[in-house]
């Protein structure tokens, strides 16, 4: 399993409109991602799961990945919360 540690510095955090594109970019990648915050987790494929777990700005989240291939869909992800939040 790979991952990486990511601080979210968009004011809002992770709320819905920006959580939906996040969530739409890892519904299109292969790997299974994963996202920790404060202790729980989620899957990246689930808006819900991961509006629930409340992502504030400041927080420093985990995202993990596992399958074939996991590296270029964290690099995929990587880039895309850096362009964004």
């Amino acid at each position: 399993m790979s991952s990486f540690e990511y601080t979210i510095r968009d004011e809002n955090g992770l709320h819905a409109r920006p959580a939906g594109l996040l969530v739409r970019q890892a519904q299109a990648l292969s790997s299974e991602i994963t996202i920790e915050c404060r202790g729980k987790s989620a899957s990246l494929k689930k808006l819900l799961a991961v509006m629930g777990l409340g992502v504030r700005c400041g927080d420093v989240v985990k995202i993990s990945a596992e399958g074939k291939n996991a590296e270029e869909d964290l690099a995929i992800i990587k880039d895309f919360l850096q362009k964004n939040f």
